[in-house]
């Protein structure tokens, strides 16, 4: 069995959809998942979680991310990036106007907690339909904000009307609706034209390998670009099974704090920890109750 995660750089042009349909023909497995819609257009690190793996994608969607960011400003559109049709385009005077202080400025201003909407075309649900679904249909529907956080934002180039910005950001962080609260800020309006995401949680984007590569190598070298499940959650605290711990588990027996706090020193505030057997393959991921005196099994993996 073909068990881990796959590190993908993400072609402009190609859906996440469709990279997880052409790794699970190159590695020939039935069972493969991304940690989260991505934007077509979007070249970008791209985690494809393989077999029992596919278990571990919860702890990624809400994970910090790294993106590189174009912004154009002058015009907007209902995307809120460059697939949209235009719905706005301001004057090119006031566009020229706007001097590159003034938008390192604005930017600086994004850092920190906020309040954020997201587009009417993203893949959020509302009454058991994608958004973008509705909005195809006409039905721009508008969610409640969302709290998110923006750890860092930099401009790294400036040739206006366009500019390069690099964002570090909380998992759930909209880059285009980053970038059109920019251009009503600057007055001006603005989409975003181009995309790149450089690191999830972390893995970065030097990490990942092209599909055009996955295609040419052959099956065993391409397997060498799979990592395994015990590498792939160094953020929680791991414990390293002995022979009773692994035999608790193994037959699924209660889990309590001399089982695993004695091991870990600490359990920290989401509660989850990571359980490598004798052979140091990840064999369980468990979480602390609300008692505190034991533990939940979240994901038990076979060998």
């Amino acid at each position: 069995m073909t068990n881990g995660m796959l590190l993908v750089n993400k072609p402009d042009g190609v859906s996440s959809a469709r990279v997880v349909d052409q790794v699970k023909k190159i590695f020939q497995v039935k069972k493969a998942g991304h940690t989260g819609t991505l934007d077509p257009f979007a070249t970008v690190l791209l985690p494809v979680a393989l077999g029992q793996a596919t278990r571990l994608s919860r702890f990624f969607l809400g994970s910090a991310k790294q993106y590189r960011a174009v912004v154009t400003l002058g015009i907007e559109t209902d995307t809120l990036d460059k697939t949209g049709r235009v719905t706005f385009q301001a004057d090119p005077e006031l566009v020229s106007s706007i001097q590159p202080a003034r938008v390192r400025q604005a930017a600086a201003g994004f850092a920190g907690v906020q309040q954020q909407v997201a587009p009417s075309f993203s893949a959020l649900k509302h009454q058991g339909q994608p958004l973008y679904k509705l909005a195809r249909q006409g039905k721009m529907i508008k969610k409640p904000p969302r709290t998110i956080e923006i750890y860092r934002i930099s401009v790294t180039r400036m040739d206006l009307p366009e500019f390069e910005i690099t964002v570090a950001c909380s998992g759930g962080t909209y880059i285009r609706s980053l970038a059109h609260d920019m251009g009503r800020l600057l007055g001006c309006g603005a989409h975003l034209s181009g995309l790149c995401r450089t690191a999830v949680s972390q893995f970065t984007l030097d990490q990942a390998v092209d599909l055009d590569t996955l295609h040419t190598c052959d099956r065993k070298t391409a397997k060498t670009r799979i990592l395994p499940m015990a590498d792939c959650l160094p953020f929680l605290p791991l414990v390293q099974a002995d022979a009773v711990l692994e035999e608790k588990i193994r037959y699924g027996r209660k889990l309590g704090h001399q089982d695993i706090g004695s091991m870990t020193g600490r359990v920290p505030a989401d509660g989850f920890v990571r359980i490598t057997g004798l052979d140091g393959r990840l064999i369980a991921v468990v979480q602390a109750d609300n008692s505190g005196a034991g533990y939940n099994y979240c994901c038990v993996f076979s060998g």
